[in-house]
């Protein structure tokens, strides 16, 4: 891969992270999530908002295991 496509990933996976952070932390209502992880999402009492945290929470984990495949 390309220097300047391997950049752009990068930016791009940058993003990905920043919207799914941002997207968990309107379903949890705090950052918590940071430090406590799943469990925080888990004590979530309303199920809509469980479910929208979990996805989030999904999406998030991808996008850091491909950021530490790619450096």
């Amino acid at each position: 891969m390309a220097v300047a496509q391997l950049k752009n990933l990068q930016r791009r996976l940058q993003l990905l992270t920043d919207e799914a952070e941002q997207g968990l932390t309107r379903s949890c209502g705090h950052e918590l999530w940071k430090s406590v992880g799943p469990d925080a999402i888990d004590g979530l009492e309303d199920p809509a908002r469980r479910a929208e945290a979990n996805y989030w929470y999904g999406q998030w984990n991808v996008v850091r295991e491909l950021q530490e495949a790619f450096g």
